[in-house]
Formats: structure tokens, C-alpha cells, sequence
């Protein structure tokens, strides 16, 4: 076997046997999915409403009774009173916890994300074996303290400081934290200060104390996540012990960004749950609401925006698991030669942080988009706080702000992609090469790569997009070189190219793998499905290309390219409109979103 490389999807041909997708958890998992689901009827689904009306004390009580349900502990090995489960299983209980509510949704991912990693990855033995089994149990809830008034997207910029005891056996933490996520109920805090005028911040965890001058600011009134705490923390000379301090002094930044890695990747958990959970509703709602003495699903109008939201749930699952897996793999790559288990959970996630931010981009606008299509759907009834639609479109909204806002999180998705191939990394600049080599044939129409596969020209759309893709990179990075970064509307272009790119094959791959696990004739839906997904895709695509194109070149190249940009495929290869019709009839006759577990 190859040795795993983040972002090598965009040099190598990945074959559908290598990538996971959620129809092949075994038993074990399947039961374990099944206890979520049912602590989450139990104890979420009734308390849906109650969760709009700011009840806080509920959503710590939820997520107590989790941590005895020992639903806080996926991740944490053990020896430390948690599970160690696998990536790809705590991502999913991680959607199925998160589905129903925002405030859920945004307590559950801070507690045993953001609220956990710091310590596992960065925390000393003492450390570990102090709060990660509290943190499991959930009699510790765990906040993360990073963001500041004047620290944002510029996290390194804070100004709290930390100021180190003459007997050198603690430090002194002051400043103001804002927009701290379970801040109300938190018994951990994870927070960041600079120690005197070091260049980077400093990671920190301590237990909560009111005599230790920390206090906290009103619950913050926002646009959604009704019910989840959201507050300002003040530090006022806060005594922490030498001893706990996350990794090394001036390592903090470090901490922060890759933390970040894990919570990009289980928010796309949480927005692809939410997407299907906010699809039934909408499906069930359709079925029953009648409209000149007709059901509003068998409407044209209607039928196209379930085909869009169900194709967009399709791909951001297929893609979400395809990245977990890549980790999870990797993980297992790096143990078996002889990395100590922490330490290779943290390399993985650094080295799949592209696909991380892909799938932290791409889950967040997939469920803005559900929701709203949802509110349409359901018309007047969407606009009413009543609705469970209402909340999810609300909720929906934060997704694109935090964990680094999309626009951040695009242009260093293309960052990181040129900083793996400068480092010769990945052979991108190679691959440029030979894509560059093969445009007379091109444009001849005779340069074709034979594709074998049961989806053929479905591939070869996908092949194109990943050969325009690159060569679009490497023409930006040509014309610009290290000035590229400073171009962030062209950063933007490249990283729809590199997102759909990603997603396109994640598509491609999962249904090849349903097609040989079921029979072509079985996965019907699926196929049509990956069809809609690349129509959309070659839209996108083609709007990105343009821009590209035309900033970056001129004369017999520019005509050039776009030509090329015309033969990368086409929409009209598909009868678009009666495969829109087939996807929304099949969820009309299982009167759901049936394509996940």
C-alpha cells in the first residue's frame, strides 16, 4: 500500500475499494448508532421547542446525561474513561447527536471537540489523567477560550497575557474572551494569553473558579442556537499552575489551528446529520400539504429543489466519510510504525487539515442551502417559529462563520495545496506538467483516458474536472507566484475548483462502491443522484474557470483555455429535468431521505 498523503486526490486516481462509506459499519458500530439514536429520541427530540426558548440548565442537563450514556468519551481512549473509537463512528454519533437542535449541536461539538483535543493532544500525562475522565463522564463540561474583541480569524493577535510567578510555580492570566461556547455550565477552560512578549500565544487549561477572578459577562443575544450559552469570560489575575500549561510555552497558536482541524471536520458531521434530519421534515410536509387538491411534492417546482437537497446530502456524506476514513487510515499507517496513538490521531488531522477545510466549507453551505429550500417548501408554515424548520434555518446559519469562516477556511485550503507541493510533498507541479503536454491532443478530442468503469462518462467528467482543476492552479501560481496569496478573490475561484474537485469523486467513489456491494439496478437512485451532482458541479466550475482564466492569461492562451474549459463536459449529456423528477419520486414513494443508515 501507498504511504497516505493528504490532498493526493489531486495527483493519484483513488479507487472505490479504498474509500469507506457509512452502508458498511459493521454490528457493533450499527448498535452503537442505534443507543444514540435512541438517547437522542428520548432526550432531545421532546425538548426540541424548549430548546428555542433559552434553557440553558436543559442543554447542560442533556449533556450530562450523555457523558453517563459515556456519549462524551468517543474519542478519548480508555485508559482515560472513554471509548477510543474510530474516527468515522464518533463523526457519525457525532450527526446523530447533533441533528435535532443547534444548541445541542454547538454544546456537544465544543464539549468533546475544541473542549477536549487541546488536552489529549497537548496535555501531559498529569494532565490527562485529571480531566479527560471528567470530560468523558461529563461531570466536567469543557470550554475553549480563544477568541477575543480584537482577535478573530487573527487569533494570534490576543491580548491576554500571562505572567509568570516570581517562584516560577504558576502564571497569572489576564484579559476578556468573547463568544465562548458553553461558557455558562463549563467547569474546564481552555484559554489562551501571551507570557510576556513572546511571539505566539500560550495554551493553558484550568477548573473553573469565581475566587480565582474569573467572571462571566449575560448570555449573548443571537440569531440562533437559541439555548446555547454563549458568553464573555474575564480573566482578572487568574492563578494557573506551571504544570498545565497545553504543550510548550509559545506553542499555543500551533494548538489553536490544529484543534481547529478536528472541529472543521465534525461540524460537516453535524451539518450533513441536520441536512437529512431538516429533508424529512420537508418530505413529510410536502406529502401531506395539498394545494389546488394536489400534494405539493408532485409539483415540478418542488420536485427540482428536493432533487438539489437531496443530492447535496448525498455528496457531503460521501465525501465526509471518504475523509474520515483517509484519516483513519492514516492513523493506523502511522502506528503501525511505531507512533504513539496521540500522536498519530494529531499528525493524520495535520495532514488531511485540506480535506478537513473542504469538508468544513462544503457541510456548512450544504445545510444553509436544505434549510432554505426547506422554508421555501413549506411556505408560510417555514417562516413560523412553530415549524422545526424555523430553528434549523438559524442554527444553519453560524456554520459558515465559525471553525474559521468559509472565506478563511477557501483560500487555506489553496495555500496549503501549494505549500504541500512546493514541498515537493505531492508531485502537483509534476502532474501540471503532463496535464500541460496533452492539450494539442486535447483539442483534437483525442486524448481521452480510457475509463474503466460501470459509470463511464460520469468518470470522465470527473477526470476533467481534476485535470482543469490543476492546470488552473498552476497557471494562478505561475502569473503570481508568492504574490498568489494576496489575490483572495482568485483563492476563492481556485478553492470552488479544488472543493468540487474533492467532492465530485467522493460522489463517484461512494456509488461505484454501492453499485458492486448492491447491483447497478439497485442504486438506481444513486446514479441519478451523482448525475444531478455533476451538472451542478460543471456549473460551478465553469463560473470559476472564467474568472481564472481571464485574470491569469491573455491572447492564443486565454482562447486556449477556453476551449478546453468547453470540452469538460456538459450538462446536456444528461436529461437533467427527468432525472430531478426520478430522485424527488423516489423520495415520494419511501416518503423520506432513505440513501444513509
Amino acid at each position: 500500500m501507498n504511504k497516505q498523503i493528504g490532498c493526493s486526490f489531486l495527483v493519484e486516481e483513488t479507487n472505490f475499494n479504498n474509500v469507506f462509506i457509512v452502508e458498511e459499519f459493521d454490528k457493533t458500530s450499527l448498535q452503537m448508532i442505534e443507543a444514540t439514536r435512541e438517547f437522542v429520541k428520548k432526550e432531545i427530540e421532546p425538548n426540541v421547542h424548549e430548546l428555542e426558548n433559552k434553557n440553558y440548565e436543559l442543554v447542560k442537563k442533556i449533556m450530562k446525561k450523555a457523558g453517563e450514556m459515556g456519549l462524551l468519551g468517543l474519542n478519548i481512549p480508555e485508559e482515560y474513561g472513554g471509548f477510543g473509537m474510530g474516527f468515522n463512528l464518533s463523526m457519525f454519533i457525532c450527526g446523530e447527536m447533533s441533528c435535532d437542535s443547534g444548541s445541542i449541536a454547538t454544546a456537544y461539538g465544543a464539549h468533546t471537540g475544541i473542549g477536549t483535543y487541546p488536552i489529549l493532544y497537548y496535555g501531559s500525562e498529569d494532565i490527562k489523567k485529571e480531566f479527560l475522565p471528567k470530560i468523558a463522564s461529563g461531570e466536567w463540561i469543557a470550554c475553549y477560550n480563544l477568541t477575543e474583541p480584537e482577535a478573530g480569524s487573527d487569533a494570534n493577535s490576543g491580548k491576554t497575557i500571562a505572567v509568570l510567578s516570581n517562584d516560577k510555580k504558576s502564571y497569572e492570566i489576564t484579559g476578556q474572551k468573547i463568544w465562548i461556547s458553553n461558557a455558562g455550565f463549563s467547569e474546564v477552560f481552555i484559554v489562551f494569553a501571551r507570557i510576556e512578549n513572546d511571539k505566539n500565544i500560550t495554551g493553558f487549561v484550568l477548573k473553573k473558579s469565581e475566587s480565582n477572578g474569573i467572571t462571566l459577562g449575560e448570555e449573548e443575544k443571537k440569531l440562533g442556537l437559541s439555548s446555547s450559552s454563549t458568553r464573555q469570560v474575564f480573566y482578572d489575575k487568574t492563578i494557573v499552575p506551571s504544570q498545565q500549561i497545553l504543550g510548550e510555552r509559545n506553542g499555543g497558536f500551533k494548538i489553536a489551528m490544529n484543534s481547529l482541524n478536528v472541529g472543521r471536520i465534525k461540524l460537516c458531521a453535524a451539518t450533513t446529520a441536520a441536512a437529512e434530519k431538516v429533508l424529512n421534515i420537508s418530505i413529510s410536509y410536502a406529502l401531506q400539504r395539498k394545494q389546488f387538491n394536489t400534494a405539493i411534492i408532485d409539483y415540478g417546482a418542488i420536485q427540482e429543489k428536493f432533487a438539489h437537497m437531496a443530492t447535496k446530502t448525498y455528496a457531503s456524506n460521501a465525501a465526509l466519510y471518504r475523509a474520515g476514513n483517509d484519516i483513519e487510515t492514516k492513523i493506523s499507517e502511522l502506528i503501525k510504525n511505531g507512533t504513539e496513538k496521540t500522536d498519530a490521531k494529531l499528525q493524520s488531522l495535520l495532514s488531511y487539515a485540506v480535506e478537513c477545510a473542504i469538508m468544513k466549507v462544503y457541510g456548512s453551505e450544504v445545510i444553509m442551502y436544505v434549510s432554505d429550500q426547506a422554508i421555501q417548501i413549506h411556505g408560510g408554515m417555514g417562516y413560523s417559529a412553530d415549524t422545526l424548520v424555523e430553528p434549523a434555518y438559524r442554527d444553519a446559519r453560524i456554520s459558515r462563520i465559525y471553525e474559521g469562516t468559509n472565506e478563511i477556511n477557501r483560500m487555506l485550503i489553496v495555500e496549503m495545496t501549494l505549500k504541500k507541493a512546493i514541498k515537493k510533498e505531492l508531485n502537483i507541479f509534476k502532474k501540471i506538467k503532463e496535464i500541460r503536454k496533452r492539450i494539442p491532443l486535447t483539442l483534437l478530442g483525442i486524448n481521452k483516458k480510457i475509463v474503466k468503469s460501470s459509470l463511464s462518462k460520469e468518470k470522465q467528467i470527473v477526470v476533467n474536472i481534476k485535470d482543469l482543476t490543476l492546470l488552473l492552479l498552476g497557471l494562478a501560481a505561475q502569473k503570481f507566484k508568492a504574490k498568489l496569496v494576496k489575490e483572495q478573490e482568485l483563492l476563492l475561484r481556485i478553492a470552488d475548483l479544488i472543493i468540487e474537485t474533492y467532492v465530485s469523486e467522493s460522489v463517484l467513489l461512494k456509488t461505484e462502491k454501492l453499485i458492486k456491494l448492491n447491483g447497478k439496478e439497485n442504486c438506481i437512485t444513486q446514479i441519478k443522484m451523482l448525475q444531478n451532482h455533476l451538472c451542478e458541479s460543471l456549473n460551478t466550475i465553469k463560473q470559476a474557470s472564467q474568472e481564472i482564466i481571464t485574470t491569469c492569461s491573455n491572447g492564443f492562451e486565454k482562447k486556449i483555455l477556453f476551449i478546453l474549459l468547453n470540452k469538460l463536459g456538459n450538462s446536456n449529456d444528461f436529461r437533467i429535468k427527468e432525472i430531478r423528477r426520478e430522485i424527488a419520486q423516489r423520495l415520494k414513494k419511501d416518503g423520506k431521505y432513505g440513501f444513509s443508515i
